[in-house]
């Protein structure tokens, strides 16, 4: 599976996310997940794609790109929540 958190890093939430993903990662050190800024090419198709109107998201999708689980806007998921996804 792929987890995806897309957001801007230059901008009001900014804080927020990488707050997350600092304590995910020293909680959970073998998870996978890719960082995508929202600017660009490929975070521009992918919320596009995935239909996804609120910043910052958390996608989780499985090898063949379908969506599984998203969280959007400002409140973070659970670690925990994520990393089943950053795992399987």
């Amino acid at each position: 599976m792929r987890v995806l958190v897309i957001y801007r890093p230059v901008s009001e939430h900014a804080r927020v996310i990488d707050d997350f993903i600092r304590d995910f990662k020293s909680r959970i050190h073998d998870a996978n997940f890719e960082v995508v800024d929202m600017d660009s090419r490929e975070g521009i198709s992918l919320l596009s794609l995935y239909d996804i109107a609120q910043a910052p998201a958390i996608i989780a999708l499985r090898e063949d790109g379908q969506m599984i689980q998203s969280w959007t806007g400002q409140t973070m998921p659970l670690i925990n929540d994520v990393a089943y996804y950053a795992h399987a």
